[in-house]
């Protein structure tokens, strides 16, 4: 058999001084030099691909706090569960944070933590005896917190944080997001889902409370979103389901009642891995007529740390002209 073979010889090549190129040395990555500061570290990324989304998520943040545009947080358990909730609460701290939507994994981590002092069981160890999730403390205060909030027309975030509150002795309490949204003042939401939370399991339940506490949160998160109009932002952080789903319907009635407003804002998602819903809920579908949309990923315990430090270090330095202008 005669095998045809293509004839590099005759082929054509250009001068590379006619072609166009992705990178050059204005995008290369810094050594570090005399000053080891995390601003430098930052400036010293490479500015291509996730580098540079995440500076852009970075500077569009801070420039949103000095223009007091909306951010809000959408939040996930594993962000919780891996030790991330004080550097949340710096954020808020330094008024970037204009609402706080978590899940019912985050609330129960978070509330945990701040009430006992440790979070996260052994779910496998927990399953073979039906002892996972049986914690008496944990759905006893918890329910009786979501009980009493819909008993006072309050929210089920509100609820929570106000039990806390309450409580007096808390190991944890440095550490929480809802005691830091209560603190400040910034608006709290839960919004689980029935049958997937651990303290859906236990015998004090209620789920016309539930339902209630989570329905006003809920319109409580949509009421929020008109403030990210013209500059601000929304942040998922580690939620692959339940936020990005919820998100998307909160913004369908805010737009509803707004004459299509929120528009021109930036999305962007955390996650260790991509999926569907964060990236057509949070990123691409809201931001599609004049947004901006970003995924980055990798680990929680890296990327946002990452984040928070680079956004705090931002507003602590003069900003550009651009960003205090309007």
């Amino acid at each position: 058999m005669k095998w045809r073979e293509a004839d590099l010889d005759a082929l054509r090549t250009v001068p590379i001084a006619t072609r166009s190129s992705k990178v050059d040395r204005s995008l290369l990555a810094t050594p570090p030099g005399g000053e080891l500061s995390f601003s430098t570290f930052l400036d010293a990324l490479p500015d291509v691909l996730a580098a540079r989304d995440l500076r852009i998520i970075i500077e569009h943040v801070a420039t949103a706090a000095r223009r007091r545009r909306g951010v809000v947080l959408l939040i996930g358990g594993h962000v919780i569960k891996t030790g991330l909730g004080p550097l949340v609460g710096a954020l808020m701290r330094a008024k970037v944070v204009t609402h706080v939507a978590m899940n019912g994994a985050a609330a129960i981590h978070d509330f945990e933590l701040a009430a006992f002092g440790g979070t996260s069981e052994d779910v496998e160890a927990g399953l073979a005896d039906g002892s996972f999730g049986m914690a008496e403390e944990t759905g006893r205060e918890m329910n009786g917190a979501i009980t009493a909030a819909a008993a006072a027309g309050a929210g089920l975030g509100e609820g929570l944080a106000d039990a806390l509150a309450r409580r007096g002795d808390l190991p944890g309490g440095d550490a929480s997001i809802l005691l830091a949204c209560r603190e400040l003042s910034v608006p709290v939401t839960v919004h689980p889902a029935i049958g997937a939370e651990i303290i859906h399991q236990h015998p004090t339940v209620d789920g016309a409370a539930i339902g209630a506490t989570s329905l006003r949160d809920f319109r409580r998160l949509a009421g929020s979103l008109p403030d990210i109009d013209d500059g601000g932002a929304v942040l998922n952080l580690g939620s692959a389901v339940m936020m990005p789903e919820v998100f998307l319907k909160a913004l369908t009635i805010a737009r509803n009642l707004n004459g299509g407003l929120p528009a021109r804002f930036l999305a962007a998602d955390f996650d260790m891995i991509r999926h569907y819903r964060p990236r057509m809920n949070v990123v691409q579908r809201p931001t599609r007529d004049g947004g901006t949309g970003i995924s980055i990923t990798g680990h929680h315990e890296l990327m946002i740390p990452l984040l928070v430090w680079g956004i705090l270090g931002s507003l602590e330095r003069e900003p550009p002209p651009s960003a205090v202008s309007a």
